[in-house]
């Protein structure tokens, strides 16, 4: 890479879809910061994203409509030169795709080839960054999760980015298109207002004293992995993609730190004004994998990215950020 990293982004035409959810927010933050001239695919108008909040969503570009839209994607490269993709769009709610799954594979499978074929096409684009997810390797007897092993999704959502995954490693396979999937641990953060997730479920009830939720028997093992770290390894990856060995590559982001669902909703508790609090445990939970946490070997060896925050630090922005949220400050 000929340019330095502190300067890289400067002036860079960068489309993100999704760009007013947790990551897309962050993400277009941090690059309007880094001197990027970001524009942000947008479908919904949701006011209380945390783009909006932060009222970075008025210092970036707005292309609005279905990342499914064809012609739509086309424009948006064309029109603004883009020369980086981040394809973070997607429903991603794993019960919304258990209720409703058919939406879910038109915006997840479909969103992607539509992205990846108009950026295929484009004269500008220069690299492109799929968001798969740890749940795309499915339900598997060895742990933790390497990037070699088979993508065995069994339910809509994990079907789904086991889908997204394939579709852009094809991509990179048939067209030696700039692509690297992004394989990362449940994230978690400020601005998450998808409210029967754990941690922004869990972190609104303790500040508001009540007894969080747990829909499932509290045993099941997840890696969680903070907004920012993520951001970081985006943007790292990003940059690396110069490197032509690096196309069609997926990379796992992880905490190294896998954790119960009841140890992350007993952390929240601690950390909250009501240490005192004791969860409900439902055990309701169905058509969801029990163990999933990843290896991130090859990030750090590769990209020389590791996680820099702890889950200590990451709760303890996590909750203030609510907190000021919730209070209306």
């Amino acid at each position: 890479m000929n340019e330095d990293r502190d300067t890289f982004w400067l002036d860079r035409p960068v489309l993100i879809t999704g760009c007013t959810g947790l990551l897309g927010s962050w993400l277009s933050i941090a690059l309007v910061d880094a001197g990027a001239q970001v524009v942000g695919l947008i479908r919904d108008e949701i006011p209380h994203t945390h783009l909006r909040q932060s009222r970075y969503l008025s210092r970036i570009a707005v292309v609005r409509g279905d990342v499914t839209d064809y012609e739509l994607v086309e424009r948006a490269l064309n029109e603004y030169e883009i020369e980086t993709v981040f394809h973070l769009a997607a429903q991603t709610i794993v019960t919304i795709a258990n209720r409703a799954p058919l939406s879910t594979l038109e915006t997840n499978v479909k969103g992607t080839w539509t992205v990846l074929e108009a950026a295929r096409r484009s004269p500008t684009v220069r690299r492109v960054l799929v968001a798969s997810s740890d749940k795309a390797y499915g339900a598997s007897e060895t742990l933790p999760y390497t990037e070699d092993m088979p993508l065995r999704g069994a339910h809509p959502y994990d079907v789904s980015k086991s889908c997204a995954d394939l579709i852009a490693q094809g991509y990179a396979a048939t067209y030696d298109l700039p692509v690297a999937v992004t394989r990362c641990a449940n994230l978690y953060g400020g601005g998450d207002l998808n409210w029967n997730r754990i941690v922004p479920g869990t972190v609104r009830a303790a500040l508001r004293g009540e007894p969080p939720v747990v829909r499932s028997d509290g045993s099941p093992l997840r890696d969680y992995l903070y907004v920012q770290d993520a951001v970081r390894a985006y943007m790292t990856l990003a940059v690396h993609l110069d490197r032509p060995e690096l196309r069609g590559q997926p990379f796992n982001f992880g905490s190294r730190r896998p954790m119960t669902v009841l140890e992350i909703v007993r952390a929240i508790i601690a950390a909250s004004p009501h240490p005192e609090l004791e969860p409900l445990v439902l055990g309701e939970a169905a058509h969801e994998i029990q163990d999933q946490y990843l290896d991130s070997t090859k990030a750090r060896r590769e990209l020389g990215w590791q996680p820099a925050y702890s889950m200590e630090e990451g709760l303890r922005e996590t909750i203030a950020w609510y907190h000021a949220f919730l209070s209306g400050k």
